[in-house]
């Protein structure tokens, strides 16, 4: 399947391309209509990758691992809005959350608890219990680019597929512009 530039494989054809949790999620719920392509890995980060695939950022979703805090408990989340957008970490997150406290999880706990590299990070096979707030824009968008778990590819989806993976909520996480 052609999106941008790239030529995107059935991904469960593809294994190489996706991180261990990612992989296994695919094929343990039988998640159809995902489809995986390789990129240049130092072109991971979404502007550069857009531009470069020629692939809309409207198009294109981030996924963020917050890490919430109340009295001496701590859990964390993941937040996956529009490139477009800015999720509302402090408010509507938080809220949601009921966190006392939110904020963006260091990098090294983010790839460590979700066996995933770092600008690779998504919401296909986060650990089990985390709540993964998928942003109404992105559950509407018919096909939305996520990273695979690697930084040496991309991930092809419907947005209504993220709306349904398990711990999924659909909240409008956005930010007003």
């Amino acid at each position: 399947m052609k999106f941008g530039t790239l030529n995107f494989a059935v991904a469960a054809d593809a294994p190489d391309l996706m991180a261990a949790p990612t992989k296994d999620l695919i094929e343990s719920a039988a998640l159809s209509e995902v489809y995986a392509a390789e990129i240049d890995p130092t072109l991971s980060d979404t502007a550069a990758f857009c531009d470069h695939y020629q692939i809309g950022m409207e198009v294109s979703a981030n996924c963020v691992i917050v890490e919430a805090k109340r009295a001496d408990k701590v859990w964390y989340a993941a937040c996956i809005i529009l490139a477009t957008t800015r999720a509302d970490i402090n408010g509507v997150v938080r809220k949601y959350l009921n966190a006392r406290k939110i904020s963006f999880a260091p990098m090294d706990t983010a790839t460590t608890l979700t066996a995933m590299e770092f600008g690779g990070i998504n919401p296909i096979g986060l650990p089990d219990g985390w709540p993964i707030l998928v942003d109404g824009a992105v559950a509407n968008t018919e096909r939305v680019i996520i990273g695979s778990g690697k930084r040496k590819s991309k991930l092809l989806v419907r947005g209504e597929l993220l709306a349904n993976i398990p711990n999924a909520t659909v909240l409008d996480i956005a930010k007003p512009t």
